[in-house]
């Protein structure tokens, strides 16, 4: 009988704050997973596709760095492609990402490699409520051949960026991830790799 009594109690709390009991049978175990699945990680479902809609577009998103990263694009950065786990920046050799030596500059490559991270982290958290903060904690790079056509560089860590995300809004805290990008030429070999350590926080 208590059980029964216990059962009720706990859904309707749950229903109150608008979480549906599927099963009757009772387990605060189970009850507490699903909770957890329900409101914390849903936080970036609804936001994530206007941010990637924007990015996607050949008009949206160059105006997008026009307006607040010039010098990306005047280098010619651009989103290749890009979904929730993964996005694929390319940067080509011009004019204006060249060095002395007939190749593209290292800032730029960075540039390219930051971005392929970043844009993840921009997009899990592009109207999220909490609003969360990220910022570049340290960048490092290795070099293995000279770019001299286009470079693309691809970041396949979202999931893991967006858990990092989820963990600073429910901590309260600030949480850092480090994430790999890797940089290859058009022949498919490797120019560069870096590894970037981004901070998250959830603004009160």
């Amino acid at each position: 009988m208590n059980e029964i009594i216990c059962q009720f109690l706990v859904n309707f709390l749950l229903i109150k704050v608008g979480y549906k009991i599927c099963k009757p049978q009772f387990s605060i175990k189970k009850i507490i997973l699903e909770m957890e699945q329900t409101f914390i990680h849903p936080i970036f479902e609804s936001n994530t596709k206007e941010f990637f809609d924007m990015a996607r577009s050949s008009f949206k998103f160059p105006l997008y760095l026009f307006l607040k990263l010039p010098s990306a694009f005047f280098s010619g950065l651009r989103i290749k492609s890009m979904d929730e786990e993964a996005c694929v920046v390319t940067i080509p050799y011009k004019w204006f990402s060249q060095n002395p030596f007939k190749s593209t500059y290292f800032a730029c490559l960075s540039m390219a490699a930051e971005m392929s991270t970043g844009a993840l982290g921009l997009a899990h958290t592009h109207k999220s409520n909490p609003s969360v903060s990220m910022l570049v904690v340290s960048i490092e790079g290795d070099f293995y051949k000279k770019a001299t056509n286009l470079s693309s560089f691809v970041c396949r860590e979202g999931l893991r960026i967006k858990e990092t995300i989820a963990d600073a809004i429910v901590s309260g805290e600030g949480k850092s991830i480090q994430v790999t990008s890797v940089g290859t030429n058009e022949h498919g070999e490797k120019v560069a790799e870096f590894r970037v350590t981004w901070s998250f926080k959830a603004r009160k």
